[in-house]
Parts: C-alpha cells; structure tokens; sequence
C-alpha cells in the first residue's frame, strides 16, 4: 500500500525561516561546479512524486550523462528544506513548484525557474460516495471533515481556494492533516473524511474502488484552469540567477536532459514506465500506479517552457491567502526564464 510524504507541494510562502542547519546535515556544503562535467546536486522533497517524474527519467534514462553531466537528486525531508538545501549550498539546484520562486523573491532571494516539468499540480478534490452521496455543489460541503495532506500545503490551499468559491469560509469546514497516503486512504474508507483533496495515486485508487466521486481536478490542464482561472505551472527546476548567469552552458544542459525527459514522457507506454522507473515507486501496487499515471499524463509540460499567463495565475493564488508573502514589489518576468527550454526544445523538437 502508499506511504509516501505529501506530493508536489505547490506553493511555498512560508518556506524560507530556520532549516540551514538541517540543510546542512543532509549532505554538507557542495562546492561550485567549475565546468558543464562536474557534479550538480538537485535538491527536492520527494523523488518519487509524480509531478518530480520527469527529473527520474532524465536520470534513469541517462539523458543527464548524455548531457556530459554528473548529477546528484539529494531528496530532503520537505520543500522547506529542499529550498533551505540550495539558500545554504548544500545543493546548486532545486527540484520544486514555481511559485517558490515568487515567494524567494518577495523575500530578496533573486531564483529562477529555467524549465518547467508540471503543467497543472496534479491534485484532485473528492467527495465519499457513502457519506456524502446527495452531493450537488461546494456548498454542500458546509459543516463537513476534508482531507488534505497538512495545514498550509498546496492540497490545503486548493481546498480553500474552490470552498471559498463557493463562499465558504475556512471555519465553516474541518480539515484533518493526512500526511502519509495510507492514513488517508483508510481515513477516507473508514468515513471519518467526508472530502478529500489529495494527489495521486491515492485519488485513482479510490475512483477504481467505487468510493470517490471527483469534484475537481487538476491532473488535466483544462481542470487545472477551471480551477484557477489560468495555467498553473507546477513543478520546475530552479537556481538562483547569480548560478544562472555564472554557468549558462551547464543550465543548458540540464534543460535539454529535461525535455529530453518531458518528451519521452509524452509517448511512453506501461512498458516503458514499468523499465525506466525504480520498483519502489510502485509500493507494490504496479497496476495502480500505472493507472494513475496514465491519469497524470497530460499534467506534465511537454517542452519545458513556461506558460504565458502562468506565472501572473501562481501570483494570483499566493494572493488569497492571509499568510500569503507581500507580492507587490515581485517582477514575475525575474521569476522565469523560457531561453534554456526553448532551444532544448528545438534541439529535441519537443
């Protein structure tokens, strides 16, 4: 059965206190790499996350090695620390949400999202067919338990933002902090929830149970703008604009073995997946795994650019919420850039 930590954090406004010590001992300080063939540590929360697949595959496959690169995906305990990894030097570059970026700049840190992996966040809000099987609309929600992975990640934001569509207030509602896939899925099961806004595959193995009817979804990129009114980019690499700068070739490199990596991931069958991704991905469950990524399919950015209109959506939603960082002095043309991308793209023809 699932057992994993809360997937694809999408947004990180509170990632940015204490944690360099943390970061620290999770490996130590790396050294700055002097050419395109020295070592470059990636830091991210999650490897195994689906919205993360496409930095396993660039690895797996060898596209990092074909590249003439030799890179390291240091995984630490949360996004916090994945940030806190890079803030410190404990890793050159994270593996992470976009609007990370946004928030680092609002606090003075210049990074850069250089190219994109997700294209929607890939996380699903339900209702339980047996406790709540008159539902009709959000509203229907009022007075009610919903899962979600933890306070203040992104399942808990989306489940804010499409109550408060519906005009309901936070307090209106209860939320339980599931933070591992098991917990939920029985959670769910037992009635304890009556909603949930998790990722996958917990979501595809309760729509296969009959147990979940889906109310919004964002492993599509159609869902993902119903839900927020625009693209969302999710998951990218991201470096700060000084390593940027200093060592474009290498930036260049990492984003042809990305797309190279994106673009495999757009044809590729249960075969394919089942050889290029370590067994442990699939917790002893290939079928759903497989079957959830065949739902995931589209979320996943097949070139790496970066979406017009995403960036100004990511802002929008760190905006509605009253802990969200002060946003007004961020450029978000200084939050991405689209060159790398674009030439792997011509390169792959992605």
């Amino acid at each position: 059965m699932w057992n994993r930590r809360g997937w694809c954090r999408l947004c990180a406004s509170a990632l940015l206190g204490s944690g360099l010590s943390s970061a620290r001992a999770q490996g130590g300080l790396v050294h700055t790499p002097r050419t395109a063939d020295a070592r470059v540590v990636v830091a991210v929360d999650d490897k195994a996350a689906f919205c993360y697949l496409p930095l396993t595959i660039a690895e797996r496959l060898g596209y990092f090695k074909s590249e003439g690169l030799d890179v390291q995906v240091r995984e630490f305990p949360d996004a916090h620390q994945s940030v806190q990894a890079v803030l410190s030097g404990a890793a050159h570059l994270y593996s992470g949400g976009y609007s990370s970026t946004i928030s680092l700049q609002s606090r003075g840190h210049a990074f850069q999202s250089f190219v994109l992996q997700g294209r929607a966040p890939q996380i699903v809000l339900g209702v339980s067919q047996h406790t709540m099987g008159y539902y009709r609309q959000l509203r229907d929600l009022r007075g009610k338990k919903i899962g979600i992975m933890g306070l203040g990640t992104a399942s808990h934001r989306i489940a804010r933002l499409l109550l408060a569509k519906a005009q309901l207030s936070a307090q209106e509602v209860r939320y339980i902090s599931l933070p591992t896939a098991t917990g939920a899925v029985e959670a769910f099961r037992d009635g304890q929830i009556d909603a949930i806004c998790y990722t996958d595959p917990v979501i595809t193995g309760l729509e296969q149970a009959g147990a979940l009817r889906v109310v919004a979804d964002t492993r599509t990129v159609r869902g993902s703008a119903e839900v927020f009114g625009g693209p969302m980019p999710a998951g990218c690499l991201i470096a700060s604009v000084d390593f940027i700068g200093s060592y474009p070739r290498l930036c260049q490199a990492m984003a042809n073995a990305m797309v190279h990596g994106l673009k495999w991931l757009q044809t590729a069958g249960p075969s394919d997946i089942i050889k290029a991704v370590p067994e442990s991905y699939f917790q002893g469950d290939r079928a759903l795994y497989l079957a959830a990524f065949s739902r995931a399919r589209e979320a996943w950015a097949p070139d790496g650019v970066m979406p017009d209109g995403g960036p100004t959506t990511a802002a929008r939603m760190l905006s509605l919420f009253d802990d969200a960082v002060p946003l007004k002095q961020v450029d978000l043309e200084r939050t991405y850039t689209n060159s790398f991308a674009r030439k792997a793209k011509a390169k792959y023809r992605a």
